[in-house]
């Protein structure tokens, strides 16, 4: 999931092509339906994303009683309104009436906890939970941001690889070389600092176990000379998510899929090529395309079929953009790597987002 912030937009109005008494208002890539007439081009209004929950006064305020998606109606996520795609909420709530919201774009300011907008945070399935421990070394993954929130991360004619974003729940394995000592998490509680206890029951310690993953780090962490070896992958297939590869739970084994690499070498860490490093190894997610960057290519891989199973079981998640040389972005402050999440996945009925 990407991280949270309400921020005030510059908006760029277009023509809703199927609602006299609607417009789209475009905020990066993203596009909110608005009504007509309220803003134009130029203005600048709140923009709370995807995956927001909202209290229920500032629900009341905006007209939005019963309209939002989750069992109490309060989560903001993508919908179709009259066949546009609906990417989070435009608005100019009352308790900003007063504020500068150009100047408040320019500094970057985040109005989340004044407005008393969360993020979701996804069900954990029993399978996914367990008993955890602190866990000071292991190598956390990040949270990334999507594309349409922040077009300009990669240059145009960047050379970027593209890779097939799965739908399943991350995986994160550090193996610390010193000791031997191998720590399992997801992304939510290793995000708390926290490692999950190894028990047969629980699905991250069952698919390390299964594809002897922490042997493979241990062979990774010689290689490189690594203090610490972080391996990130996606588990997936049947009782996982809604989306299953055609991976069936007959099989006794979930599907795996490694996508990214984190090393410690002489105290400084480095993201590394997964592709380039455990080709032989593990399982990989998909690439589906490396050349120059171009807008109009990333987006157009986004949508379509995955590619996982080979046989186009369903709709594919979407797609994760790195530059082939890894390096630092200003745009978001941290790691140049983005995702992009298709419209078909985004709108699917019956979907699960377990983490």
């Amino acid at each position: 999931m990407s991280t949270l912030r309400v921020t005030a937009e510059k908006l760029t109005i277009l023509e809703h092509p199927n609602a006299d008494a609607l417009e789209l208002a475009q905020v990066g890539l993203y596009r909110a339906v608005v009504a007509k007439g309220v803003y134009r081009t130029g203005d600048h209004a709140v923009y709370i994303p995807e995956q927001s929950v909202l209290p229920e006064e500032l629900i009341d305020e905006l007209g939005l009683t019963g309209k939002l998606a989750g069992a109490r109606a309060n989560r903001v996520r993508a919908v179709r309104l009259r066949g546009e795609l609906s990417q989070g909420i435009v608005c100019r709530p009352a308790a900003l009436a007063d504020a500068d919201l150009a100047a408040a774009a320019e500094r970057g300011e985040d109005f989340a906890e004044l407005l008393g907008v969360v993020k979701w945070q996804p069900p954990v399935p029993t399978s996914m939970s367990g008993e955890v421990v602190s866990a000071p070394d292991l190598l956390p993954w990040v949270d990334m941001e999507n594309l349409k929130r922040y077009p300009d991360v990669f240059e145009p004619g960047e050379p970027v690889v593209l890779t097939e974003k799965l739908h399943g729940t991350c995986c994160l394995v550090t193996y610390v070389a010193a000791t031997g000592e191998v720590r399992v998490s997801s992304k939510g509680i290793g995000a708390q600092g926290l490692a999950l206890i190894e028990d047969e029951r629980n699905l991250y310690w069952r698919t390390v176990r299964a594809y002897d993953i922490p042997a493979v780090a241990a062979r990774l962490a010689e290689r490189l000379g690594a203090e610490r070896v972080g391996i990130f992958g996606e588990v997936f297939g049947e009782g996982v998510q809604d989306l299953a590869y055609g991976v069936s739970a007959r099989t006794g084994r979930s599907g795996y899929a490694a996508f990214d690499v984190s090393a410690v070498v002489d105290g400084q860490p480095t993201w590394l090529s997964a592709a380039e490093l455990l080709d032989g190894e593990l399982p990989l997610a998909p690439e589906l395309w490396r050349g120059p960057f171009d807008l109009e290519t990333v987006l157009g891989f986004a949508g379509g079929r995955e590619s996982v199973s080979g046989r186009e079981l369903h709709l594919r998640e979407g797609v994760v953009v790195r530059p082939v040389t890894e390096r630092w972005s200003l745009a978001l402050g941290g790691r140049a790597i983005a995702k992009v999440v298709s419209d078909a996945y985004l709108t699917r009925k019956g979907g699960t987002e377990y983490e």
